[in-house]
């Protein structure tokens, strides 16, 4: 059951519309089914119902206007509370609404259980489904109503009467959602042929280019270079910059000026102080150096996201709450390097998953420059030619949402477990796509059986407690040719094997063959070890027993495509 709380400061204007026809003629039968003393005047059930509903309203508004006359009256003097019961719930009668109301208003202050002196209240039922409180906010003692916090404590009784009554209950959240466009700004998009509001197309375009900033100039820069984009630095009477405002030239208001949003009206972690402590968290650039082999970002990046089911293991809340803040930049960023005809289910795992980045926990991004800085790289060099770099990226973030939806879980984050596993639906049938022509060519370069004994000899010394399950793994023979493969290339498979079984655990893999696979193609990529750094490894383990233009056009073609049906 979801409770919406507003003000106002019409009491006659808020009973004519719970007790008319509504915008839709969707009322149907409005009667009071509670009400402060239990003998308010119901005018759905008068024969004179205007002359009712005016007796309801002087009731209402009676201490109102005695506090009006000692100038006590608060402005927004009404209190509208609307109840609704989930799709699907049983149909409640009148007196189940009835018991509902006293405990809503009891919870929230609005009338506290026997208190003489409670505020003036009616519920009002119009519909199956839900009911409204119509409250005026002053005591008997001509006291404004001590009702802070209102919709927290409406929620939490509403949990109890979801468990009493045996009602759906509902996913709530922890008050760090992004906002929700109006009914106005959705008109209004439908009106201008868009599929999203103004709101929703400015958050995907600054999150796009806080993805694939590396300092707070270059975010900026990103932003004015945008089509139909405005971006405007804030800054305080001493010069400091205060934050920043964007807008779009196609959304304007009544004088035909642009319709301004700060980040923080975009959403809570897009507000100038949060966008710069996560800038201030990335690694500079490093310099290449002559007869150094460059690293692969796309693996670095890979690695990282593979280490972030530990890390939400292992790593305390705030440092854990960073690396979803940032492996959800890492899933901003990926569409602009995807082919085509993946960016679709990307754009869609990125949306979901924007929820579940943000919790009441306070992040620390420090401690992921790592994913941050390649993925930073990742965008500044061409795109891939096959999607071998983006199918491992993609198996590792499946894994690393499905770990983020069981730590939100363990923390009651019931928002963020619904977004991270929207999210797992949107990855994986990319992930799908992606993976086919890499799969397909790995298997088909298969050895001959004489080598593939010799690998599963290798797979029972290097990994005995995984062996057995990976051989009889259905993408055991992409594993074996991702090995024949690095064989040809002077690797030494029984080491490439031990390599991939100690970067990570394979017991919550999916397929840990498959998984295997693409680590030995990750660690194959790089030059075969001289014989010498061979046997020093064997060794080791037995003791161990500013923007670039292709940046702005991504962002742009980003930017572009969302403002468009699909």
């Amino acid at each position: 059951m979801i409770a919406k709380i507003s003000s106002g400061k019409s009491t006659a204007g808020l009973i004519r519309y719970l007790y008319g026809p509504g915008r839709a003629n969707e009322h149907t039968d409005p009667h009071l089914v509670a009400s402060w003393d239990g003998y308010a005047p119901d005018p759905g059930r008068a024969d004179d119902i205007t002359t009712t509903r005016k007796q309801l309203v002087d009731d209402l508004d009676l201490r109102v206007k005695q506090a009006d006359r000692i100038g006590r009256a608060p402005k927004q003097h009404v209190w509208h509370c609307s109840l609704r019961a989930a799709p699907g719930d049983r149909l409640l009668d009148d007196a189940e609404w009835a018991d509902i109301a006293h405990r809503v208003v009891a919870a929230t202050g609005i009338a506290p259980t026997d208190d003489p002196d409670g505020c003036r209240w009616v519920a009002v039922r119009h519909a199956d489904d839900h009911i409204h409180i119509a409250a005026t906010k002053v005591r008997g003692d001509l006291r404004p109503a001590r009702h802070w916090n209102d919709y927290l404590t409406a929620d939490r009784e509403l949990v109890a009467v979801e468990t009493e009554y045996g009602l759906h209950q509902v996913t709530r959240g922890d008050r760090t959602a992004a906002k929700r466009p109006t009914r106005a700004e959705q008109e209004k998009a439908h009106r201008n042929g868009q599929a999203k509001t103004a709101r929703e197309r400015l958050r995907a375009t600054v999150r796009t280019a806080v993805a694939a900033a590396a300092s707070m100039e270059e975010f900026v820069l990103l932003l004015s270079n945008v089509d139909d984009m405005l971006v405007e630095v804030v800054y305080f009477p001493s010069g400091d910059v205060r934050g920043y405002k964007v807008a779009r030239t196609d959304n304007t208001n009544a004088d035909g000026g642009p319709v301004w949003f700060s980040g923080s009206e975009l959403s809570p972690d897009l507000s100038f102080p949060k966008i710069r402590e996560r800038l201030n968290g990335i690694d500079p650039q490093p310099i290449e150096q002559p007869g150094r082999r460059k690293p692969n970002p796309w693996h670095q990046a890979t690695a990282a996201v593979e280490r972030i089911p530990h890390h939400l293991d292992q790593a305390g809340d705030v440092a854990a709450q960073g690396h979803l803040a940032a492996f959800g930049e890492a899933l901003d960023a990926l569409p602009l390097v995807a082919p085509q005809d993946l960016r679709y289910q990307l754009r869609e795992a990125t949306a979901a998953f924007e929820r579940a980045t943000r919790s009441r926990i306070h992040a620390e991004h420090h401690h992921t420059r790592a994913l941050r800085s390649a993925v930073r790289t990742m965008l500044r060099e061409p795109a891939p030619k096959d999607s071998t770099a983006l199918a491992m990226f993609l198996d590792a973030a499946i894994l690393a949402v499905t770990a983020a939806a069981r730590w939100h879980q363990l923390h009651h984050h019931d928002q963020q477990v619904a977004a991270a596993q929207q999210t797992v639906v949107h990855l994986k049938a990319a992930y799908h796509q992606a993976v086919a022509e890499p799969l397909a060519a790995l298997a088909l370069n298969q050895p001959p059986q004489q080598t593939v004994d010799r690998h599963v000899r290798h797979l029972h010394q290097a990994m005995p407690e995984h062996a057995e399950q990976i051989v009889e793994d259905a993408a055991f023979s992409t594993l074996t040719g991702a090995l024949a493969k690095a064989e040809a290339a002077g690797h030494d498979p029984e080491q490439l094997l031990r390599q991939a079984a100690d970067q990570r655990a394979l017991d919550n893999a999916r397929s840990p063959a498959r998984t295997l696979a693409w680590r030995i193609q990750r660690l194959s990529a790089r030059p075969a070890p001289s014989v010498r750094a061979r046997a020093a490894m064997a060794r080791s383990s037995v003791q161990r027993s500013v923007p670039s233009p292709h940046v702005a056009a991504a962002v742009q073609a980003s930017h572009s495509s969302r403002g468009h049906r699909r």
